[in-house]
């Protein structure tokens, strides 16, 4: 379509809907772990053949899978208009400064984040996702991520995580004596000797750079990310699915792994990072409280923070309740629970034609309000992009104390 033409069409479909924009639900598949099944979907929808199965779900996103096996446009978000079919990372290109103001536009070329869910019915193999460094190597973005685990959702069968190793194999140097032969062999889960797991806390989180070793738990998880889809895997089986070894190189240059092999992934762990011993303390984001005017009508909590690429929060709101709740800029939400208004939009958490929103710069700055209509609490996570919220969000002090 015309740029003209889309641009036309976006500020129509902005100006009807009062500045907001709705969302199709952007599904993913995995072949190499087994679904979860809490996404909501029908078992034949799961199932998506050759692809495996939908074990995710994108919002608001403008990246694309990174599959073996590809699909048009997976995981691209589409905007939600009728009679249309256009995808965001479209929109954003034609109307920029209109969606994400003029400042933001003039610095990012998107709104520069992924947010997801995902859900698995085995823990994730323990892998790492490459730094700004090692990702332009390769043309991509580095992959530093934050989870938040939801409430009142089955945890599944092995809900903690395993990150970096223990402390004293970095102290002791002995990083390529310890781990090398896992990869070498290839074979077995034996590598999540080398770690630590931390249980998943519904109502908690963590969060991670790039270039730790991380084997996520069961927990469903709401996770929000640099706009990336990089990673090296450094376990051979998980569940009982033995694990192609081109996924230990699949973002690493065919050059660096053909000089050196398995040490070639190796490389590009932080070290000192990995060997942390007060890891815990230095990962786990708990729910920071946000000042309530009427915390009887709402609250709101930091949910992800202690980064300048990437913010979020959780607002609940209570039945029959409304909160007024103005932003510094653009950000999509996702319905989790209830249901209600969000300015003049009917939502329902669940209905997949009514739980996600995109809201525009200049909405997000004169305020929305979120208004609940059902009999149980309204619950929306919010997802911003770098920049937004940077000198307001909390950070993380040394051994983990949110200033």
């Amino acid at each position: 379509m015309e740029t003209g033409m889309l641009a036309a069409i976006l500020e129509k479909e902005l100006a009807a809907k009062d500045g907001l924009l709705r969302l199709r639900p952007s599904w993913v598949a995995r072949d190499f772990l087994k679904p979860g099944r809490r996404l909501g979907l029908s078992e034949k929808d799961l199932n998506v053949g050759r692809r495996g199965f939908i074990c995710e779900r994108w919002l608001a996103s403008e990246t694309e899978a990174d599959n073996a096996v590809r699909h048009p446009h997976e995981g691209l978000s589409f905007l939600d208009i009728e009679g249309e079919n256009i995808l965001l990372r479209d929109a954003l290109a034609a109307s920029g400064s209109l969606i994400m103001g003029a400042s933001y536009a003039a610095k990012h070329r998107g709104l520069d984040r992924l947010a997801k869910i995902y859900d698995f019915d085995t823990r994730i193999f323990f892998h790492y996702h490459q730094t700004t460094a090692d990702a332009r190597k390769i043309g991509r973005n580095s992959k530093e991520e934050s989870y938040y685990f939801p409430t009142g959702v089955d945890v599944g069968r092995h809900p903690e995580t395993f990150f970096g190793v223990h402390p004293y194999i970095v102290e002791q140097g002995r990083q390529y004596e310890i781990l090398l032969p896992y990869l070498e062999k290839w074979e077995g889960d034996g590598i999540l000797s080398v770690s630590r797991a931390y249980l998943n806390v519904p109502g908690e989180g963590f969060h991670l750079q790039a270039g730790i070793l991380h084997a996520p738990g069961t927990a469903l998880t709401i996770e929000l990310q640099e706009s990336s889809d990089v990673m090296g895997v450094l376990q051979a089986e998980v569940g009982g699915v033995r694990q192609s070894k081109s996924l230990l190189y699949k973002d690493i240059p065919p050059e660096e792994v053909a000089a050196k092999g398995e040490r070639a992934a190796l490389d590009q762990l932080l070290w000192p990072e990995n060997g942390d011993p007060w890891f815990y303390e230095n990962h786990h984001t708990p729910p920071v409280e946000i000042p309530s005017p009427d915390p009887s009508a709402g609250i709101e909590q930091w949910i992800y923070y202690d980064s300048t690429k990437y913010s979020g929060k959780r607002l609940v709101v209570r039945p029959g309740g409304k909160f007024l709740a103005k932003e510094r800029g653009v950000h999509n939400l996702l319905v989790w629970k209830g249901k209600g208004r969000v300015g003049s939009l009917d939502v329902e958490a669940g209905n997949f034609a009514a739980d996600e929103l995109l809201v525009s710069h200049d909405r997000a700055i004169e305020g929305l309000i979120y208004q609940n209509t059902g009999s149980t609490d309204l619950e929306i996570i919010k997802f911003f992009g770098p920049d937004i919220n940077s000198d307001v969000v909390p950070y993380l002090g040394k051994y983990g104390q949110p200033r």
